[in-house]
């Protein structure tokens, strides 16, 4: 029971953390699996590429292609005004939501 309630809360963070994640400086998958991984949100790339389509076509996202001199092209993201947008409303409501869980749990 204990990791599906785990799973469910790093399901449900994970959209958020991408976004910020990307809003810091344009982001290859790998550099936006590594910060997940120094975090120890531990994604794998079969999840990752998912959810960011979904975001890029939610509007969230944009992307550039880049010639890589150690393989193929790599797709960089940047976010778009509408995912700024919608990470400042994020911002503020994990700031509402962690403030409520703190003082429940003191």
């Amino acid at each position: 029971m204990l990791e599906n309630i785990k799973s469910q809360m790093r399901k449900g963070i994970l959209e958020y953390c991408i976004l910020t994640i990307i809003s810091r400086k344009e982001a290859y998958t790998s550099d936006i699996l590594e910060a997940l991984r120094q975090a120890d949100l531990l994604v794998v790339e079969g999840t990752l590429y998912p959810l960011l389509s979904r975001l890029k076509n939610n509007g969230l996202l944009s992307y550039r292609w880049q010639e890589s001199t150690d393989g193929p092209p790599r797709k960089y993201f940047t976010l778009t005004d509408e995912g700024k947008e919608l990470l400042a409303a994020l911002n503020q409501e994990w700031s509402t939501i962690s403030q409520a869980i703190t003082k429940i749990t003191q």
